[in-house]
């Protein structure tokens, strides 16, 4: 199977791999180029700031939430009907599991979809050690895939004798520079919070950033390795379809805005149909809807609409508490509260479904990859086995629930999580469905047996 692609990563964060891959990404539209992007990690924000900014289908590709076999579909799948997919990188190149372990990894990725390299060195302060730093990434690994070069922050005028010294030592292509950039600077922050009206100016930004981009880089070059990347054999994976196809109700609006599309696509697959509602427009959810996914967002940025869509709260208290088959997330999680603090430090009253508040603290808590384990009887079941997820809050709640247990992956460190019970799974750790497939599916009969009338 033929998937011209290429990885664009950097021997660490602020590289400048964002930027630069967003302007590759809008350089390649600009050509008509009908484009794929994916991100490595369990990042929403880029994603998000692809799609709705530069118009590319985003996904993520994760080898700690997917084995191999599973990692080559998602991209297989994913890349089909474009010309091209890029996938951007995630901290240094050989960054991993616990800072010790190259595994989820941009590295691991690369090794495991066998796709061609692009590496950022930012130039800032270097000259010829430029070469040094990439000789010592290219051979980290013999299969670290390394084939190009772009060096970022680095003078017109030093550019081509540094080229030079770099392709005569080293057996890496040098595509080419990028200039400081002083008028375009993307936060992940605010990526995240990207408005429609700011979109087309951030868009126009973009295109003229391209248009520096086709002067100062070969991107006909990285066309080339792109289509060179080595072909891979054809994956299919087992994905159960329920006859019954249930109905779920799934929030979505500026509060509730963190998805992986795979998750949502997955659910589809098994024979779902998703019907959007959003908890600050509208009143009520949809009158068909057997099942409710309240993910990830910005809540607190909402606390006041949402509190004060009391007829939209009740609607999803009652639901819930009618024994319709809920599986709430982070945000979503801390909307389900009694109350649930904003920016500011004011409580809001919330759904009411978990006796507790939601309150902001001043740093991260509990973050990265998990591995969650079922501690009593829930709507999963004790037999499911284990899923792979991810914290990232800010947040935090008087009421975690202890129906499972996530353990950090290489660490001794873990702790007790979820609410879980008959009808609802809820709690701060973002699931990937793809890591464990019977969590969607036993998710799925449950909202069935819900529309039929029966207790889960």
């Amino acid at each position: 199977m033929k998937i011209p692609r290429i990885l664009i990563a950097a021997g660490a964060s602020g590289s400048g791999k964002t930027l630069i891959t967003c302007g590759i990404l809008q350089a390649l539209c600009s050509r008509g180029k009908k484009v794929s992007s994916f991100k490595c990690g369990p990042d929403y924000i880029d994603p998000m700031f692809h799609a709705k900014v530069i118009g590319t289908k985003a996904r993520n590709l994760d080898t700690f939430f997917t084995d191999e076999k599973t990692t080559q579909y998602l991209l297989q799948q994913n890349a089909k009907d474009t010309d091209i997919s890029v996938i951007e990188g995630v901290m240094g190149y050989y960054d991993g599991l616990g800072g010790i372990d190259t595994k989820a990894s941009a590295y691991d990725v690369a090794r495991v979809t066998k796709t061609p390299v692009i590496f950022i060195i930012n130039g800032k302060g270097m000259s010829l050690s430029a070469a040094a730093y990439l000789k010592g990434f290219a051979e980290y690994r013999k299969d670290s895939r390394i084939c190009g070069v772009i060096l970022n922050q680095i003078s017109p005028m030093m550019y081509p004798q540094l080229k030079k010294k770099i392709e005569e030592e080293l057996c890496v292509s040098v595509l080419g520079y990028v200039p400081k950039v002083d008028n375009l600077f993307l936060e992940s922050r605010h990526l995240g919070l990207v408005m429609p009206q700011e979109i087309e100016s951030l868009n126009k930004k973009l295109k003229e950033f391209a248009a520096q981009l086709e002067m100062t880089l070969d991107l006909d070059q990285l066309i080339e390795m792109a289509e060179g990347a080595e072909e891979l054999e054809e994956i299919e994976i087992e994905i159960p379809s329920l006859k019954e196809k249930p109905v779920i109700a799934v929030a979505r609006d500026e509060a509730f805005c963190f998805f992986y599309e795979d998750n949502l696509e997955l659910l589809r697959k098994m024979g779902a149909k998703l019907i959007e509602f959003s908890p600050i427009h509208d009143k009520k959810l949809p009158s068909e809807a057997n099942g409710l996914l309240l993910y990830g967002g910005y809540p607190e940025l909402a606390a006041r609409q949402l509190s004060q869509n009391v007829q939209m709260r009740k609607s999803i208290e009652e639901a819930i508490v009618s024994g319709m088959p809920c599986m709430a997330e982070c945000g979503g999680f801390m909307y389900l509260h009694e109350t649930m603090e904003d920016m500011d430090g004011q409580a809001w009253p919330m759904a009411g479904v978990i006796k507790g508040r939601a309150y902001r603290t001043e740093k991260l808590g509990r973050f990265g990859y998990i591995e969650l384990e079922a501690r009593k009887e829930q709507m999963f079941g004790m037999e499911a086995g284990k899923i792979c997820a991810h914290e990232f809050h800010y947040f935090d709640s008087t009421s975690c629930g202890d129906c499972f247990y996530a353990q950090k992956p290489l660490r001794k460190r873990g702790w007790d999580c979820i609410h879980g019970e008959y009808r609802m799974i809820a709690g701060f750790p973002h699931l990937y469905y793809y890591s464990n497939r019977k969590i969607p599916e036993q998710f799925l009969r449950a909202c069935v047996e819900f529309g039929k009338g029966n207790k889960v």
